[in-house]
């Protein structure tokens, strides 16, 4: 979100030739990197076990450049001139070997000493990498110094810590960037201006307007090839821990003093703060198992390769709780994310209160809903605010109708969030990354859910989840909002 120049830098991508790196930082930094203002502004260091060299590695990323639909002349001059690769094993030489590589690019290119080291790798691998880096002295130079880190950030409270400590060890917090890719969608980064730069909604935004709050991320996909990941993780660690808790950080938070990066990030924590533990009767677990999605026939999560037979791995949660401050007490939010759901959808649902009156009572053709702004993250970003309508008839009847606002229709495609939080790395700019004491926090409220015994309900793929989570909130008189 700032607006600085970008100094001549290396960008070291350990897990260069894995999916993460082929898929989405080599697209991204060749869209940001081709840009005028950007041009010869950075070198790309590729990092990994497969002895590949220089042109093995420019032709990998040709090739996924090209599976990216990127169609350009310039792919070879790029990859000529500004792709290099360093084999990498696991002694400490290996690391010795990368600096004197470092250092040789950085004299041939006149950098000075700015360096990037993005772990595109499996969070088992976190610990070692961020060793290696800090002592082998990768870490020091004259320039500034920035490590990425993946998320999933710990696997619960007590790792997230040890992982926290670790790196403490050998880089200052500012130079530390947990990403988490939600944070970098152009729709995420606009509620802070959607609820700060408009008084209209900022004014209602609080107990006294707003009835309740609904988060969610579906997917219709499974989880394909992930199941040794998966099998360990679940829905709870996989999603809800990072996503929907900067989602929920972001809707509730308060109006930080100044838009600044450690003012907002203050302000996220403040929110998981003031969250109180989260009762195993307020959170339903459910996995999924075969059905029809968009007239496809779609296997049950047991039967996905690698997933055990037994298997009691969520694939889906939904959970309800409260925020004890003054803005939202008494207010619930309501969570949920799963797979094989009928679609792909990331939703924030803000159900406003009925008027305190019903004055259309005497007109039997005439029933009132609640207003309802659905924001949505995508696929199709936007807003949507519902309000109710007299038809034009004689009889007083009401119907919804809605304002809406899509960012395709005003400004055209969105820059993939890899893109836009590679920018702000290179830039110094902290303000959708996750501080410490932020992913602590996430860690500190849901890690007690982890030790629960929480039953797991199953549910057919393609339906919207365990028929439990509608009774689940059907005790409040509510309903899921699936639009």
């Amino acid at each position: 979100m700032m607006d600085s120049p970008v100094g001549r830098h290396i960008f070291v991508i350990l897990g260069g030739t894995g999916n993460l790196s082929l898929l989405k930082l080599l697209p991204a930094l060749y869209q940001l990197l081709t840009q005028k203002s950007l041009k010869d502004r950075c070198q790309v260091l590729g990092v990994g076990t497969k002895d590949l060299g220089d042109e093995g590695f420019r032709d990998k990323a040709r090739e996924a450049l090209k599976d990216a639909g990127i169609s350009s002349k310039e792919i070879d001059v790029w990859c000529d001139t500004c792709l290099h690769y360093q084999s990498l094993g696991k002694s400490s030489e290996d690391y010795s070997a990368l600096l004197t590589r470092i250092e040789s690019l950085e004299k041939e290119n006149d950098i000075p000493g700015n360096r990037v080291f993005y772990l595109a790798l499996p969070p088992s691998v976190f610990p070692a990498a961020i060793k290696g880096i800090g002592e082998s002295g990768l870490n020091k130079s004259p320039g500034w110094i920035r490590i990425v880190i993946e998320k999933p950030f710990g696997r619960n409270l007590s790792s997230a810590r040890e992982l926290n400590s670790l790196v403490h060890r050998h880089f200052d917090e500012p130079q530390i960037y947990r990403i988490d890719h939600y944070l970098g969608k152009e729709t995420v980064q606009n509620l802070l201006i959607f609820r700060f730069a408009n008084t209209i909604f900022e004014s209602i935004w609080n107990r006294d307007r707003i009835e309740s709050v609904q988060i969610t991320v579906a997917e219709s996909i499974g989880i394909g090839e992930r199941a040794k990941y998966y099998e360990k993780a679940g829905a709870l660690r996989d999603i809800v821990q990072n996503h929907l808790a900067q989602l929920l950080t972001l809707t509730a938070m308060e109006v930080p003093a100044v838009f600044g990066a450690d003012d907002i990030r203050d302000e996220k924590v403040k929110v998981l703060r003031s969250i109180p533990e989260i009762r195993a009767e307020d959170v339903i677990f459910g996995q999924y198992e075969r059905g029809n999605i968009d007239n496809k026939k779609v296997q049950g999560y047991r039967e996905e390769p690698g997933v055990a037979p037994d298997s009691s791995t969520e694939t889906y949660v939904a959970l309800r709780f409260q925020i004890d401050n003054w803005r939202w007490q008494g207010i619930p939010f309501y969570l949920r994310t799963g797979k094989r759901l009928p679609r792909r959808l990331t939703q924030i649902a803000v159900n406003f209160r009925h008027p305190p009156i019903f004055i259309f009572k005497p007109y039997s053709s005439c029933q009132i809903h609640s207003n309802r702004l659905l924001i949505t993250l995508q696929p199709d970003e936007g807003f949507h605010l519902f309000f109710d309508v007299k038809e034009p008839e004689e009889a007083l009847r009401l119907k919804t109708e809605s304002f809406h606002f899509h960012y395709k229709e005003a400004f055209g495609p969105l820059p993939d969030a890899y893109q836009t939080l590679i920018f702000d790395i290179i830039q110094g700019d902290q303000t959708l990354f996750v501080r410490s004491d932020e992913v602590e926090a996430a860690w500190e409220l849901f890690t007690p859910l982890l030790e629960k015994d929480i039953p797991v309900y199953s549910y057919t793929g393609g339906t919207w989840g365990p028929m439990e989570a509608d009774k689940f909130i059907m005790r409040e008189n509510m309903i899921w909002v699936n639009t």
